[in-house]
Formats: C-alpha cells, sequence, structure tokens
C-alpha cells in the first residue's frame, strides 16, 4: 500500500498496544495455569484417595484374618481356654484392639472382658460386617472400627482402635482432605466420628469405594487451596509473564512445567542436600551410660523448616528413593562422628532404619562397609533396624545380605516391634539381634492394662530368645523404672535426650 503522511503513533496508542502486549499473555497465562493447577490438584487428590484405600484395606486385612480364625468357636463356652484364644489373636494382629465372640446376636464373650454379654445389632454394620462408632463403654472417647464375621447364627467380631484410621487420614491429609466413610458414620483426621456423609471438598474432590470391604474414601482440597497451589508452585512463570512477554520460548517453557509431585519433590530435596541427620541417644537400662544413638532423618525445607519424618518416609518409601536417602544419611553420620569416636566407648552402638527396599540387592552391604571403614575396628557397632512398614521377604537375596551382614559385624533389630507387618515371622526368617518395644506400648505403663500385658509378652519372649531388647519413648522415671526392673537393657526417650542435630551431639559427646 502507499505511504501515509499520518506520522508515528499517537502515544496514547503506543500505552494501548504495550498495555495488551503485557495483560494478553497475563491473562492467557492464568487461565492456563489455573487449569493446569486443577488438573493437578484433581491428581493429586486421586492418588491420596487411592493410597488410603490400600492402606485401609490392609489395615481391616487384620480384622479379617482374626475374625475367620475365631469364627469356628461362636456358640462354644466362654471358658478360659475360649478368651485365651481371643486374646492371643489381639497379640497376633498388631492392629486389633480387642476381639468378641457373638452367638444369636449375643456378644458372650470378650477377649478384654471375658464373660460379657450384650446384645448385637446387625442393622448397625454396613453389610452386616463394619461399623464406625464414636467409642463403647470402656473407651468413650476413643473411636472404634468394628469388623463382623457371620456363619450362621454364629459370628465373631474383631475391633481396630481408632488411633490407627486416625494415624492414616492425619499423615495423607499433608497432601489433600481426607475423610473414611462408613454407611452414615465418617472419620476425620482430627479423630473425630460424626453422623451422617463427610462433606465434599471444596477443590478437586475425589470419592472411592473400597472393592473389598464396605467403605468409602473421600478426598480433596479446602477453598482457595487452587490459587495457594498456583501462588507456590508457579512463582518464576508468573515473573515471565509479567516481565518478558509471551515470548514461544517463555510459553513452550510454561506449557511443559508440571507442578511438583511427591516424589519430584524428594528427589530435589535429596539433590540439595536437605535431608539431614538427628541423633537421639540410647543409654543402658542398668547405668543410664550413653551406649549409643539412633540415626534419625530430618527433612530441612528451605520453606517449611524441620519437617516430620512421618510426612515424607513412607512417599520415600514407596518410590524407592529411600536407598539413595539412606545413604547419603550413612554418609553424612560417618563424616560427623568420625572426628569424635575417641570419645565414645568401644562398641557404641549406631542404629539407622532400613526398609524392604534396601534388601532387594547387595548395595547395602557395600554402603555399611564403607561406613565401617571411617572408624577404628571395634569402635563402632552398625545396627540396622527393619522397619516393618513394608513386607521383607526372606528371598535368597535378602538371606545373602543377612548372612553378609553379620560376617561384617552389623546387627539386625526389628523397630517398633509388635505393629508392622510380620514381626514374628521376622524372628523366625532373619538372624536377629535386638528388638524395639515400640513407644505406643512404653506409653501404657501405668495406664492400660492391656497394652501392658502385651509388653510384659513382648519382653518375656525376648528374654526367652535371648534377644537384647531397646525401649523407645520413654519419658517418664515410672517408664525407666518399670523397663529396668523387668530387665530391659537399653532405653531411649526425651527422658535421657531429644534428638539432636550433628553438632549439638558432638558437643554433648564431650560432656558426656
Amino acid at each position: 500500500m502507499p505511504l501515509t503522511a499520518k506520522g508515528p503513533l499517537k502515544r496514547s496508542t503506543r500505552t494501548f498496544w504495550t498495555l495488551l502486549a503485557i495483560l494478553l499473555p497475563i491473562v492467557l497465562g492464568t487461565v492456563i495455569l489455573y487449569l493446569q493447577a486443577q488438573r493437578t490438584l484433581l491428581r493429586s487428590s486421586l492418588e491420596t484417595a487411592e493410597e488410603a484405600i490400600e492402606q485401609f484395606d490392609q489395615m481391616l486385612d487384620h480384622s479379617d484374618s482374626a475374625a475367620r480364625a475365631l469364627l469356628p468357636l461362636a456358640g462354644q463356652d466362654c471358658d478360659d481356654a475360649r478368651q485365651l484364644t481371643l486374646r492371643e489373636q489381639v497379640t497376633r494382629r498388631p492392629l486389633v484392639r480387642s476381639t468378641n465372640l457373638v452367638w444369636r446376636n449375643n456378644n458372650y464373650c470378650s477377649s478384654y472382658l471375658g464373660s460379657y454379654a450384650a446384645v448385637l445389632n446387625p442393622q448397625d454394620y454396613v453389610d452386616g460386617r463394619l461399623r464406625l462408632m464414636d467409642g463403647n463403654h470402656l473407651t468413650p472417647d476413643t473411636p472404634l472400627l468394628v469388623y463382623r464375621l457371620t456363619d450362621g447364627e454364629g459370628a465373631a467380631l474383631a475391633a481396630i482402635n481408632g488411633y490407627h484410621p486416625t494415624n492414616i487420614l492425619r499423615m495423607l491429609s499433608r497432601f489433600a482432605q481426607l475423610q473414611l466413610q462408613v454407611g452414615q458414620h465418617w472419620l476425620s483426621s482430627d479423630g473425630q466420628v460424626r453422623d451422617g456423609n463427610a462433606p465434599l471438598a471444596a477443590v478437586a474432590s475425589q470419592q472411592l469405594t473400597s472393592s473389598r470391604y464396605p467403605y468409602s474414601v473421600n478426598a480433596g482440597f479446602a477453598q482457595g487451596s487452587l490459587w495457594q497451589h498456583m501462588k507456590n508452585q508457579y512463582p518464576a512463570l508468573f515473573g515471565l509473564l509479567i516481565f518478558l512477554g509471551a515470548t514461544a520460548g517463555a510459553l513452550a517453557h510454561w506449557l511443559q512445567k508440571r507442578a511438583i509431585s511427591p516424589r519430584h519433590e524428594l528427589q530435589r530435596a535429596l539433590e540439595a542436600g536437605e535431608f539431614i541427620p538427628y541423633f537421639q541417644p540410647v543409654v543402658r537400662g542398668d547405668t543410664l551410660q550413653w551406649a549409643g544413638i539412633e540415626v534419625l532423618m530430618r527433612w530441612q525445607h528451605p520453606r517449611e523448616g524441620l519437617v516430620r519424618p512421618d510426612l515424607f518416609i513412607p512417599f520415600a518409601e514407596h518410590t524407592g528413593l529411600i536407598v539413595p536417602m539412606t545413604r547419603s544419611l550413612l554418609e553424612q553420620t560417618r563424616e560427623a562422628l568420625a572426628p569424635c569416636a575417641k570419645d565414645f566407648i568401644d562398641g557404641f552402638h549406631i542404629a539407622i532404619n532400613i526398609t524392604a527396599r534396601h534388601c532387594q540387592d547387595l548395595q547395602l552391604l557395600q554402603d555399611c562397609r564403607e561406613f565401617l571403614a571411617g572408624f577404628e575396628p571395634g569402635k563402632v557397632t552398625l545396627v540396622l533396624e527393619l522397619t516393618e512398614r513394608q513386607l521383607i521377604e526372606p528371598t535368597e537375596i535378602t538371606q545373602q545380605l543377612f548372612s553378609a551382614l553379620h560376617e561384617l559385624g552389623v546387627m539386625i533389630a526389628i523397630d517398633d516391634f509388635g505393629t508392622g507387618h510380620s514381626s514374628l515371622g521376622y524372628l523366625r526368617k532373619f538372624n536377629v539381634d535386638y528388638l524395639k518395644i515400640d513407644q505406643s506400648f512404653v506409653a501404657m505403663i501405668g495406664a492400660d492394662a492391656l497394652s501392658l500385658h502385651i509388653l510384659d509378652s513382648i519382653i518375656e519372649l525376648s528374654l526367652k530368645l535371648d534377644l537384647r531388647i531397646v525401649a523407645e519413648g520413654i519419658e517418664t522415671a515410672e517408664q525407666r523404672d518399670y523397663l529396668t526392673a523387668k530387665g530391659v537393657q537399653f532405653l531411649q526417650g526425651y527422658l535421657f535426650g531429644r534428638p539432636m542435630p550433628s553438632a549439638e551431639f558432638v558437643a554433648a559427646v564431650v560432656r558426656h
């Protein structure tokens, strides 16, 4: 077209196009980020619900196994032998709180109370199998999840303390809101049972039903979570949209940008060296002298601060990142303690947790060998504590690994004995040196007679098998005195020292 004589554009026009060029990528980018965040939260909510279903199904499997073992006894007299069988199931199934026998809808025999008559209404159980209660006359403020198995006129009940499902909800609700729905009752992460249907989440609501048991879970996020997620996850993109505009490179980078999943965040933190060791003293029961430490993993997050291990360890185990994280922990521990090892007593125990993931190859053996090479021979004893959140199968590689570890002088302990997958099975399949009594049993000293009986049984079993015992979670002198009187060799808990960073621990070693 021919030239015109209009001259340059007016200043107002230039301002208009400038503002349009700035606002257009911001508006379009914000819309696309909103949709992407919405998809991300939906996916995260679904993954959280699926993980909750898996955890609850595993928990109810314990009740089903106990009920199946007891169902043939329904209708028989509630004599001492039957009561002992009921209590044996409670001892063998770590998540089962109590068991009962029922005949013609009459609850007549209890592992907790012995002969006990109470009328049972099958209509209270969803599908005749599952009931969520806000408590009973013995524990009125403690939720109960009761599983019922029937055969004709007989039935067996297995109850789970509400602490366990509440703990699952609390652990997973860091990533999404979560509720357990059983019939017309639902349980939230605060441990309260409420009537009716659980309210749907405001954002990314998901409802999943178990294919094996009559319950469902609701997952989602609170109002405002979508914008908060965008604010936390996309600050760099907002900067690009505001200051650089919609260039092809920035747009492509933005389209391919994805929200950080738990695995990606853990991988980032591992590469950044954010997982650090904390040391908690373990003392001898007779002299209260420091006999060793447990190495505990902590996450020093740049924004959140110190993150509790129960909020990230299960995800690290699920993704397999727990293996390189443990290797890093061993390396940091060796570097921190080797210079002050001269102040240790000979055979100073250094305990660290391992999982089923560590037992799938022989790399752990090399990691232990490199760790012990950093100390004078005989100065420290490395103890590997088997956690039971994932079942360790006794494969050929596992047997070879444990045999080689014992030859190296590494000891094996079962952590949180009595609360995981297969504590008694581990005693039979692996050459174990230590049992660690879970703090939930220790906390019941002087408070809960049933848990105290279980604690005494564990101690008696350890002594008969010539296993050394470490009791965790000791906070009072009463707990200390009770355990030492029972012959427990090693004690651990806030009464003797809290977990501390390496620099603080080194200073404490000098004082001791």
